[in-house]
Parts: structure tokens; C-alpha cells; sequence
């Protein structure tokens, strides 16, 4: 029996809590994922069974506020998930009602997710009002040894009663885009073109298309009944076919089902067309308990690549974090051309669009899957030239990457939103949010560090590194009244700030992140124009006619971008300290919840603009993604001194003044706090672990998990507890374990090692190197140079010299 560790499970039935556990209850193997959702209720107020194909986006046209605008989105399938049932007792001269967890007949419900095996187990039991009672447990994966497979099986356990069980099971293609509310004023209709049929072998099959992007998709399924002897028929419809059997059933008799689906689109490599692809699946896989079997052994493999040992709750809840994020980017992923979809393939919010969430993930993934975190960056680079062409259209040069990503490298973010407390659809101009270039550079700059991948830098990754390089110098405007260079009209992490009060004009100047970390990125780049090998720079810098003078440029700008300051802090953006102070007390007071403080302002006629409040972590993310000893250098590079006094003013300024609207701001206060003021840590540690088990957003997890800040509580132990950092050849750790949490391991690849074993006790460290070929691995605790053989271990205490 699985030990409860390992296991999600929810009793009872609410349905005001299903959307949550069907996101929660998501099962994926990076190329496809489905909600776990009812399978016996169809799609509505209460049912969402959503299926998402990585990468999957179809663009349609909707009126709203009378503007046409545009939007893509990451498609629902046709839904493979549709089994009914209802029984027929020997003595009943009309079968009863199909049942549901819905129904009035339901005495038991319990949804169980085992994290281990990757299996999802719903059981249900139902009584009439003869006493006699049915028990249905179906179990169900999506494969992930055979990235194309999903089962059902479900059993069916009579008491009290002799007769049949009727189970329509089959294919629906009559699926909209409707899993978050606020949407739904817009187009949701992505497929067209539906085909149906039966095959002589019984499989039933549907086949239709994308209506903008033109993908074709097929599924196919197989179906087993046992025991035989029932009736057996095929129902097609115009956008949906389904199988109608009959199977005996008796006290101590059950009956099974067994149903065996493909997937396959017109994207999918080196195969056959997607219907031939998805019937020959379906007929060459094997029985349900041997996909069974090798699906398990897939993700007992997987887990030995992600070893985290961390007790408690917090380590359960952690599993459930790493399940979702290995089920959205397996390495299944790394053969795809997908980014890192912020919401994971688990729902629609934020219509599956990819942002900046992979300065989140790829951290973790680097250290566990470098194969899978070269993929979403060379999926970065395939949407080099549209970047390039959006600067271009811009005044500028180099490369603006968009701000959210789907299909092509279109900037996809949205131009109107609705706030639901007004009503209102408003300008969104978060597209402004052009940072989104320094995390992919930073990511690629990790990625190295990590992997030792230099192949990749010095080809794909510099080119990207340059050419965000050239964006940030390209836009540095000189102010001789500052003498500095100056950033103007961006929004930064916050969000909320999208203008100055009363601006005729969106975008602020000199936000401090923007700033902070494109010093940052064209010091990189004038790196690796130093270290790149002559064959690789000089064919690089005549692609990309890279001057010398330009250069020099780049090397100006980067010591003398102006960061703003205001009574002794940093500033989050010039003129930041002019802003009215919030009554946060009388916010709280009138609201409780103020999360969405934009929603609440602006229903009220007022705007964030105005104040000093903040969605998320802005200026304190260079915290997160800079050790301090970093940060302080980066900023003695432009002229700053940041010492211990001035960021730990900045955090407490901050900290009174942000509502976390957002679950990455948890992670990323929880990371700075660690290191300066750990008392307060632990409160933000376990918001960003409970944020979407408990909802803590109110409603947004039935909509998507949040996958950024799933993979940042993972990285927190990895990396924000431990220190750890790779760079200069070595690993760099410091240690800073809260009392909640001061024994916990992680294991890791770093380079060519692989199953590095780190752990962290309140006084001391252990390192262990397996046994290789590989020279010894070079390490620095707090400062301090050590080295670990091949095959040993060390043991580190914090007081040792």
C-alpha cells in the first residue's frame, strides 16, 4: 500500500471544491495533460474536463468593450475521459438512472492521487432505495513511458443485487475554451471539422482540426469488457462516438472496463498522419495491466532524477509541487517546441500562455533535467526573429521578447482585461513588462553554470544574450542632468504600477529591477564576447554586424544605468517615493482579502498608481535571483553602494507595503527573509507551499495550478536553504535553514556528476560525490574552498575553520 506520504486524498464529495481537486488531480506527462475531472458528468458549473497538448494554441477573433481583439490560446481537446453507468437489475424491466457523484443515490466518494505511480483512483458508491448498492472504482493515467497512451479502467462491485451495469464510454468533441469565468465573453470556439467513425476492430475514433492554427488531432480508443456475454453496440455522432456495453455483474462478481486512448496532431514528429498514428496505437498497446507496469517503472525512474528528502508536511506538499511540474516538463518535453506554460497544462488561465515563469523552473530543472531546460530555452531561440522583428517595430534594435508567448513569438498578452468588481474592461499594458528578456538571459547563464553546456552557449545562448543586450542598450536613453543612462516607459515585476497618476501615456521610467538586471545582462554579454572562441565570435559578429564600438557602448551603459533611491532604500521606480502612502488598515478592515488591490482601487474609481503598494516582489526579486555578495558587486559596478544597512531598509520598506497578489511573491519573500530577517520566513515559506492546495487566491487554482511558483518552493530547498550556487566551475553554498526546516536532502546533477547528495543538518553539511571518472568536484562553504573525490563524502561543520 502506498504510504500516505505519497498520496493526495480527498473524502467526500463537494462540488464547490471540484474545481480545485480536478486541477489539483491533473494527470500529464508533458506532452498532453487531463484535468481530473468526473468521467460519468458532463462538462459544466461544476465539471471541467480540460485536455492540453503542450504547445497547442489556436487564435480567435472576439468583440469586447466594441473593439475587436484578438487572442490565442492553448486549446481544450475533445475529451477522452467520458465514461456513464448505470445498472440494471434481473428483476427490472428498465435500467435505473445514470449515475454521478451528482446524484441523490451517491453514499461515498473518495478521490485518491498517487504521487509515486502517477495514477489518479476515483471511487464512488451508490445505494437505491431497494438497498441495492454498486461500487465503482476507476483508476486512470496518462502514460508516461508512452507519451501518446491514456487508460481508464474502471471496476464495478454489485451488493445486494444480480444483473448488468450499462457503460457508455467513447470520444466528445463538443468542447469549448470555458474554464475560467472572466473569458467567457469571448470566442471559445477552437475546433472545427469533426470526423467520426468505428473501425471494423471495434476501435472508435474522432478526428477535427484548429480553426486559425489549422492542427489537425485524432484520438482513438480501445475498449475491453469483462465478463463477456453482455451486449455490445457503437453510437456515432456528428462530433462524438461512443461504445454502449452491457456486463454482467454479481455479489462477488464485478465487472471491468478497460479503455485505451491515443492522442496524435499533425505537430507531432516523424509520424503518420494523426488518425492512422492514433488507431495503430491504440492496437499495438498492450493490455492495461502491463501499460500499467511500464508506466509505473517510467515514473520510478523519474523520481530517482528528483530526489528531494524533505520530512513532514512541508515535504508531502513538496512532492505534490515536483509531481505537477515533472507531469507539465518530463522529459518527454525536451523533444517538443513548448516554453514553460504558467498555469502548467491544467487549466486555462492566463489562456496557457508562457511568461517569465521559467526564471522559476529552470533553476530547479537545470540541476535535475538540463536536457529538458535546453529545450524551453532553444524554444527562446526558434522565436529569436519574431523577438527581433518586434524591436524592430519598436525604434529598436537587438530583441524584444513578448512579454506572454504562445505559438509563433507574437507578443500574446492581452490589451483589454476584465476587473469582475467593476465590470469594466480595461487597457492592459502589462505587455510593457520587457524584463522578460533579462530572465531569459539569466536563464541561459544558469543553464551554463549548471550544465557545462558551453556548446550551447556559445552558439544558441549568446546569440539570445547579445541580442537582449543590444534591446537594453539600444533603449538607455543619456540624461545629462543625471549623468546616467535612464529606461523609460517599462513596467516591472509589480504589475499594478502600469503609469504615473494622471500619465497620458502608460510605462514608468528607471524601474529598478528593469535597470538593476540589464547592467546585468550586458555585463554577460561583454563576458562572453571576451570568451567566445574565435571560430564561433567572429562568423557570430558579422551575423550580427557587432561593432566594436558598440561594445564600448554596452560597457557604458552598464556602469552608469541609473537606479533611483528615496530616503535611503531603493526605489522601485523613479518617483516612487513622491506616491501617496495606502491605508492599508482600512483596506483590510472594509476588504479583508487585498490581494487584488487593483480590482478593489479601480472598482472604487481609483487606481494603484497612486501609491506605494505593490502586487508582488519588484525591486526585492534581485534578492532572489542575486546572492548578496552578486548584488553588491553588481551595484558597485554602477556606482551604488548597496551594503547590509541599505537592503535590509528596502526589504522592510517592501515588505509593509506589498499584498501578494500574486503566488511568486511568497517564494520570493520567503527567499530574501531567509537570509535577513529568518524569523519572518517561515509565515511567507508556508503561503507559497499552501498557495494553491488551500487556494489561498481565491478561486484562481481551479483554473491552473501555478507552475512558477510550485518549481520556486522546490528551489527554495534546492538553492534558497542551501545557497547553493554554480558558478566559477564550483558549487557555492551557504546555508540558511529555517528552525522549521533544519534537516531536509536534495540530489543533484551539476555538470557531468550526476546524484550529487547534499545534506543540511542545523550545525553541519554533507556533501557525497558518487563514484566516476570525473575529476573531483570543487566546492566553497561560505567562502570557504573544499573538494570532494569521486566516490566519498565530505562533512562540513559551519564553525570549522
Amino acid at each position: 500500500m502506498t504510504a500516505p506520504a505519497w498520496t493526495w486524498t480527498y473524502e467526500g464529495y463537494d462540488p464547490e471544491d471540484e474545481g480545485l481537486r480536478e486541477a489539483l488531480c491533473t494527470l500529464g506527462n508533458g506532452r498532453f495533460a487531463t484535468r481530473g475531472a468526473a468521467s460519468e458528468a458532463p462538462a459544466g458549473p461544476v465539471h471541467y474536463p480540460g485536455t492540453y497538448a503542450a504547445g497547442l494554441y489556436n487564435r480567435l477573433t472576439s468583440t469586447v468593450a466594441d473593439r475587436r481583439v484578438e487572442n490565442e490560446d492553448l486549446v481544450n481537446l475533445p475529451n477522452w475521459l467520458p465514461l456513464r453507468y448505470r445498472i440494471r437489475p434481473r428483476d427490472a424491466a428498465e435500467p435505473g438512472p445514470w449515475l454521478s457523484p451528482d446524484h441523490p443515490q451517491l453514499t461515498g466518494h473518495r478521490r485518491t492521487l498517487d504521487l509515486r505511480r502517477g495514477t489518479l483512483t476515483r471511487w464512488s458508491s451508490y445505494e437505491d432505495d431497494a438497498g441495492r448498492r454498486l461500487t465503482v472504482t476507476e483508476r486512470r493515467l496518462v502514460h508516461m513511458a508512452e507519451p501518446d497512451l491514456a487508460v481508464q479502467r474502471a471496476v464495478f462491485a454489485a451488493t445486494g443485487w444480480t444483473g448488468t451495469v450499462e457503460v457508455a464510454a467513447g470520444l466528445d468533441g463538443d468542447v469549448h475554451n470555458r474554464g475560467v469565468a472572466r473569458y467567457r465573453e469571448l470566442a471559445d470556439g477552437h475546433l472545427t471539422g469533426w470526423e467520426t467513425g468505428v473501425e471494423d476492430d471495434g476501435a472508435c475514433w474522432l478526428r477535427c482540426r484548429t480553426r486559425a492554427s489549422g492542427v489537425t488531432l485524432a484520438l482513438a480508443a480501445r475498449f475491453r469488457a469483462a465478463p463477456r456475454g453482455g451486449t455490445d453496440r457503437c453510437e456515432v455522432g456528428p462530433r462524438g462516438v461512443r461504445r454502449m456495453f452491457t456486463v454482467p455483474v454479481s455479489p462477488g462478481a464485478p465487472a471491468t472496463v478497460d479503455k485505451t486512448v491515443a492522442l496524435h496532431t499533425s505537430r507531432d514528429r516523424a509520424r503518420a498522419a494523426p488518425l492512422p498514428a492514433a488507431l495503430e496505437a491504440v492496437r499495438r498497446a498492450p493490455a492495461v495491466p502491463r501499460l500499467l507496469a511500464s508506466h509505473h517503472r517510467a515514473w520510478q525512474h523519474l523520481w530517482r532524477q528528483v530526489r528531494l528528502d524533505v520530512p513532514g508536511t512541508a515535504g508531502r506538499i513538496l512532492r505534490l509541487h515536483l509531481f505537477h511540474l515533472l507531469q507539465t516538463l518530463s522529459p518527454h518535453t525536451a523533444r517538443l517546441d513548448v516554453g514553460v506554460p504558467a498555469r502548467g497544462l491544467h487549466g486555462e488561465a492566463y489562456r496557457g500562455h508562457v511568461f517569465w515563469d521559467e526564471l522559476f523552473v529552470l533553476p530547479f530543472l537545470n540541476l535535475h533535467l538540463p536536457e529538458v531546460s535546453r529545450s524551453l530555452l532553444a524554444y527562446r531561440h526558434r522565436r529569436l526573429p519574431a523577438a527581433r522583428q518586434a524591436a524592430r517595430a519598436a525604434g529598436r534594435a537587438g530583441a524584444m521578447y513578448p512579454w506572454q508567448s504562445g505559438s509563433d513569438g507574437r507578443e500574446a498578452t492581452q490589451r483589454l482585461h476584465l476587473n469582475p468588481r467593476s465590470g469594466r474592461w480595461l487597457p492592459d499594458h502589462s505587455h510593457l513588462q520587457h524584463h522578460v528578456g533579462s530572465a531569459i538571459a539569466y536563464n541561459v547563464w544558469q543553464y551554463w553554470q549548471a550544465s557545462g553546456d558551453t556548446a550551447f552557449l556559445h552558439t544558441k545562448g549568446a546569440e539570445m544574450v547579445l541580442e537582449i543586450a543590444r534591446f537594453w542598450a539600444a533603449g538607455a536613453d543619456w540624461d545629462p542632468a543625471l549623468g546616467r543612462y535612464r529606461i523609460r516607459g517599462v513596467v516591472g515585476p509589480d504589475e499594478y504600477h502600469d503609469g504615473y497618476p494622471d500619465a497620458d501615456r502608460p510605462g514608468l521610467d528607471d524601474n529598478a529591477y528593469t535597470n538593476v538586471t540589464a547592467a546585468w545582462v550586458l555585463s554577460r554579454a561583454l563576458d562572453l564576447c571576451r570568451t567566445l572562441p574565435e571560430a564561433r565570435r567572429r562568423p557570430l559578429f558579422e551575423r550580427l554586424a557587432l561593432s566594436h564600438d558598440e561594445r564600448q557602448h554596452w560597457d557604458d551603459v552598464a556602469h552608469r544605468l541609473h537606479v533611483p533611491h528615496h530616503r535611503g532604500v531603493i526605489s522601485q521606480f523613479a518617483g516612487y517615493g513622491q506616491l501617496a502612502e495606502l491605508d492599508w488598515a482600512g483596506y483590510r478592515a472594509r476588504y479583508g482579502d487585498v490581494r487584488r488591490l487593483d480590482r478593489i482601487l479601480e472598482a472604487e474609481g481609483d487606481s494603484v498608481n497612486r501609491y506605494q503598494a505593490s502586487k508582488q516582489a519588484d525591486v526585492l526579486m534581485l534578492g532572489y535571483l542575486f546572492s548578496p555578495s552578486e548584488l553588491a558587486d553588481v551595484f558597485a559596478q554602477l556606482g551604488y553602494r548597496l551594503d547590509d544597512d541599505v537592503w535590509r531598509a528596502t526589504v522592510d520598506h517592501y515588505l509593509h507595503r506589498t499584498c501578494h497578489g500574486s503566488t511568486l511573491s511568497a517564494v520570493v519573500h520567503a527567499w530574501v527573509l531567509a537570509r535577513v530577517r529568518r524569523a519572518d520566513a517561515w509565515t511567507y515559506c508556508e503561503e507559497a507551499l499552501t498557495g494553491d492546495v488551500a487556494d489561498i487566491q481565491g478561486g484562481t487554482t481551479a483554473e491552473g495550478i501555478h507552475l512558477g511558483a510550485m518549481a520556486g518552493t522546490l528551489d527554495f530547498v534546492q538553492r534558497g536553504m542551501t545557497g547553493l550556487e554554480t558558478r566559477d566551475r564550483a558549487l557555492w553554498l551557504d546555508p540558511a535553514p529555517l528552525p522549521q526546516l533544519s534537516k531536509f536532502g536534495v540530489r543533484f546533477r551539476y555538470r557531468r556528476h550526476r546524484d550529487i547528495d547534499l545534506r543540511i543538518h542545523p550545525d553541519r553539511v554533507r556533501i557525497t560525490v558518487p563514484d566516476s571518472e570525473h575529476a573531483a568536484v570543487r566546492a566553497r562553504l561560505r567562502g570557504r574552498p573544499f573538494t570532494v573525490a569521486p566516490g566519498t563524502s565530505r562533512r562540513i561543520d559551519f564553525t570549522d575553520p
